[in-house]
């Protein structure tokens, strides 16, 4: 590994950038987003997204391993630079940082770039407001085994740091895509996916119906749930009952039931 820049000021360019990024339109403006953090980036590098900067700070390491990622950062194409402990704090956004910081590459998928077996089993979610919800949701539809997690109608980033913090890198392992409601129930429609829609309201409770085959399971937003929009036009609305005094819950919780009572019925 060659000797990377140093840097110690916090006036420096490159950490009021860093800093800058946290927010969505310089994010945009560059075309690039943070990921922080020694299993985020490690996975970013297993699925070979070309990290264009990583800044890392010895002090913060919290074990033996991160040299080995370093030089595997940079012999990807990544240019590395050594923060101080202080300019690190600060370009950080984890409490307890881990030394390691990458600038990755935006990219935009779009549903025709989507390559689906014979019977996909894909998750929708709508107008998602917490990037730590949406980064849990993408979290348990890798762990479901989703082909495709496909987000509608976004109120939050999803390359918000938190999205990336929650999803633990599972970001780059989930195949994402962004794209308005009636685009999306279109395209299931004419790729003969069923929509199962999570409301309150349904009669029929979500581990009574036939969740095989080629699906897609759709949830709402937290404070709203899903829109008129697909409540009149998914196949089959579900509910998950409550005996409790709460009507309702948080809904990356909702959709980790929905979606393992469908990894259950699938296998």
């Amino acid at each position: 590994m060659g000797a990377p820049e140093k840097i110690s000021s916090l006036q420096n360019p490159r950490v009021k950038q860093l800093v800058k990024l946290r927010d969505r339109r310089p994010r945009d403006e560059a075309g690039v987003f943070l990921v922080e953090g020694y299993r985020e980036i490690r996975r970013a590098l297993e699925k070979q997204v070309a990290l264009q900067e990583l800044y890392f700070s010895p002090a913060w390491f919290l074990g033996e391993n991160e040299p080995a990622l370093l030089a595997q950062a940079e012999a990807a194409g990544a240019q590395l630079f050594e923060l101080s402990q202080d300019a690190f704090a600060k370009v950080a956004y984890r409490e307890r940082p881990d030394g390691l910081l990458a600038v990755a590459p935006q990219w935009r998928r779009a549903l025709a770039d989507l390559a689906l077996p014979p019977a996909p089993f894909l998750l929708v979610v709508e107008a998602i407001e917490k990037p730590g919800n949406l980064g849990t949701i993408l979290r348990s539809a890798d762990a479901a085994g989703c082909h495709a997690v496909i987000v509608c109608d976004p109120v939050t980033d999803i390359f918000n740091p938190n999205v990336v913090r929650a999803s633990t890198g599972v970001l780059f392992s989930v195949p994402l895509v962004v794209a308005d409601s009636a685009g999306v129930h279109a395209w299931l429609r004419e790729k003969g996916v069923r929509t199962v829609a999570t409301t309150p309201a349904a009669a029929a409770v979500y581990s009574d119906a036939d969740l095989r085959g080629p699906l897609a399971v759709v949830m709402g937003s937290e404070q709203y749930g899903l829109s008129k929009f697909w409540l009149e036009n998914a196949d089959l609305p579900v509910r998950i009952p409550m005996a409790g005094q709460a009507d309702s819950l948080n809904v990356a919780m909702a959709t980790i039931i929905t979606l393992f009572e469908a990894v259950r019925q699938r296998s």
